[in-house]
């Protein structure tokens, strides 16, 4: 799968420093936003800031890295989330 992360970096430099919303993370790892609000309440996707209007903000790279560990663990070797979480 390929993530055009430079190109969001990009779009976003110098607001909330390369942070983006949920919705382009999700469009970016090819989830649904809710994929992303489930991860980040059951706290396996940490937010990297907030913006001002109050949306949770995310570290384009560090949160794919995260993402496909999270998916990784779940598809191939079946983990629950409480296991996961503690692996994580």
């Amino acid at each position: 799968m390929v993530y055009n992360i430079e190109r969001i970096a990009m779009k976003n430099r110098g607001k909330d420093k390369g942070l983006i919303k949920i919705g382009e993370l999700a469009k970016l790892f090819s989830v649904l936003p809710s994929t992303i609000n489930f991860y980040t309440k059951e706290g396996l996707l940490p937010e990297d800031g907030r913006s001002q209007g109050g949306y949770r903000l995310y570290d384009p790279q560090k949160s794919i890295d995260r993402l496909k560990k999270i998916e990784y663990l779940q598809m191939d070797k079946r983990l629950t989330i409480e296991e996961i979480k503690k692996r994580l």
